[in-house]
């Protein structure tokens, strides 16, 4: 299929279609001039999408990297064929870098403060990568193109001064997520007695949400409340958050499926 046909097939409206159109033209780049090419940051819903294109366009091709593994915010890379990835990551071609940044020791800024305060200086969220807040500070993953900005322009976080420096990828230390363990029966797999049971809602509170195109399977819209689910399979609810079906084990006494999954809060 021609790049058309790939964004007819895949893209389901213009702004989808817009994202799919960059991405496959990066990695016809990097194809036809034999030279590394990357998006921005992408969601992991954003993600999910560019991998199926990707998937029909160029099987075994790009690599999905957020400056360290369990990265939510990640870019498309695509190396031409003498290159190889570790030597990529470790060198100038690698479009992703980390910045510390310090802030007075009264300061309690959350995720939501930096980001603000990031985009005020006109930055688009592609540009942004992960936000990892740490103790007295964060840790902020960007667009290389985009450090200079905030070098030398970004001066306070909220009401609060900024000491920056750029640091190493292999400097970063992201915090686990913290999650909460939930162990319930359903009465069958399907998405809608999973999602209740994961956050802890009315199964037809659950068949609302997924009819009302707020739920996402792997990152996917889904409003298929009989869709069957699997161990780790990720479930996300806008307004309700996170949560993945780790464990799928054997039936109770009165005939239910056990499940296991991990909440994010």
């Amino acid at each position: 299929m021609n790049k058309r046909e790939l964004l007819d097939r895949f893209a389901r409206n213009g702004d989808q279609r817009l994202l799919l159109a960059r991405v496959l033209d990066q990695q016809q780049r990097a194809e036809q001039r034999g030279v590394p090419t990357h998006t921005g940051f992408l969601s992991p819903a954003e993600q999910a999408q560019s991998a199926d294109i990707l998937m029909a366009a160029a099987p075994r091709q790009g690599i999905l990297f957020g400056g360290y593994p369990e990265a939510e915010r990640k870019l498309w890379a695509f190396l031409p064929d003498w290159m190889e990835e570790e030597t990529w990551q470790m060198g100038e071609d690698c479009p992703v870098c980390a910045l510390e940044v310090k802030v007075p020791r009264e300061a309690d800024l959350s995720h939501r403060d930096y980001l603000g305060s990031l985009m005020g200086l006109g930055l688009t969220r592609e540009k942004l990568g992960d936000i990892l807040l740490t103790e007295g500070g964060a840790q902020i993953l960007v667009l290389r193109e985009a450090l200079p900005i905030l070098l030398s322009q970004w001066e306070k976080a909220g009401r609060y001064p900024v000491r920056l420096r750029e640091l190493p990828l292999e400097g970063l230390t992201p915090a686990p997520g913290e999650v909460k363990q939930v162990r319930a029966t359903v009465a069958t797999q399907r998405l809608d007695a999973v999602l209740a049971a994961g956050f802890s809602i009315p199964r037809s509170r659950a068949a609302e949400l997924i009819r009302a195109g707020r739920v996402m399977v792997n990152h996917r819209p889904c409003e298929k409340g009989d869709k069957a689910l699997g161990a780790g399979d990720v479930l996300t609810c806008r307004g309700l958050g996170k949560c993945v079906l780790t464990q799928v084990g054997g039936t109770s006494r009165h005939g239910r499926t056990i499940v296991e999954l991990e909440r994010y809060i």
